[in-house]
């Protein structure tokens, strides 16, 4: 492979989608208006859609459907102008009602799901309650959104690993509170201090970006308060309502997704999503693909996730 990304593209298609409770969502289309159909859903959640993602395509052979989930990006509204009561439109269910609708909209019979991280938490609730419509899915960095894996990045696991990081994360949260993070950042984040507000997403956005690669200075979006802002509020909400997930859910119902090819890349030193969730994944899902990708972490950055990534969407690309 001379390359792990395809060159740049621009997108040959876009609008904006009415998808009900005030929501529009922003969708592009790029690559081959013939091609295989493939949705790419951006993590976070609240991270929103970047160019950089139509590269882990073969245009000539997919057609590329990138989209913003509610709140993020530029979807609209936007989540800095909501407040928490504003948001009890934005859940796991929405956005895969939400994806339903994009592909009826885009004439789509079938399509395959490439997601990494929320993004793979999202395929996978999607696929589970419509795997008649998936041809197929990649998925990077896997999360299913299970109490023990919050309890591993917000609730003190991971500060194992790295606890200058960790100190800087909780320093912001009074004494008090420390015993449930998740609820204090919700506070500080959706509260009406705009100041304390602004430094709590920060902070929130600062810890993830401490932990996302192997290599610190690999991914510095996690320092823009922009981003910081949509990818702390979105994700607090997701987060302290466990998803709208029961216990396990998406790990019980692999099971519904039998039949369905996927190809699992991860990254073996992932502290955000730690091996563990892709390896129980690939025990109840017969058939699918994991590559644990050696001196990688959780971001595409990463030595070898982005090769691999691309070595699934070649071999997926003649499936239908």
């Amino acid at each position: 492979m001379d390359a792990p990304f395809y060159p740049p593209i621009e997108p040959h298609e876009q609008g904006m989608l009415d998808v009900g409770d005030g929501q529009r969502i922003c969708w592009e289309v790029s690559g081959n208006p013939d091609g295989k159909p493939v949705v790419v859903l951006h993590g976070g959640p609240g991270s929103g859609t970047n160019s950089m993602q139509r590269r882990h395509f073969d245009p000539e052979a997919y057609r590329i459907v990138l989209f913003d989930q509610r709140g993020a990006g530029r979807s609209t509204p936007h989540v800095s102008t909501l407040t928490a009561e504003q948001l009890a439109t934005n859940t796991t269910w929405h956005l895969v009602a939400d994806m339903e609708k994009l592909r009826e909209h885009l004439g789509i019979d079938r399509w395959s799901l490439f997601g990494g991280s929320w993004g793979a938490t999202l395929a996978l609730a999607y696929g589970q309650t419509h795997p008649d419509r998936v041809t197929d899915m990649v998925l990077r960095g896997v999360f299913a959104l299970r109490g023990s894996e919050l309890d591993w990045i917000y609730r003190g696991g991971a500060a194992n690993l790295f606890p200058d990081a960790w100190a800087d994360f909780v320093a912001l949260v009074p004494e008090d509170e420390r015993h449930d993070l998740l609820g204090a950042y919700h506070r500080m984040v959706f509260g009406e201090d705009p100041e304390l507000s602004a430094r709590a997403a920060a902070a929130w956005s600062r810890w993830e970006g401490a932990t996302v690669s192997l290599r610190p200075t690999a991914v510095s979006v996690y320092n823009e308060p922009e981003f910081a802002v949509s990818f702390a509020r979105i994700a607090l909400h997701y987060f302290v309502n466990d998803g709208w997930l029961e216990p396990d859910q998406l790990i019980r119902d692999a099971g519904k997704l039998e039949g369905i090819p996927a190809v699992i890349v991860q990254g073996r030193y992932d502290v955000v999503t730690p091996p563990i969730t892709a390896w129980d994944l690939y025990n109840a899902w017969p058939g699918i693909q994991l590559t644990l990708v050696h001196a990688a972490g959780h971001a595409v950055s990463d030595p070898g996730i982005s090769e691999h990534l691309r070595e699934a969407t070649d071999l997926l690309r003649d499936h239908r």
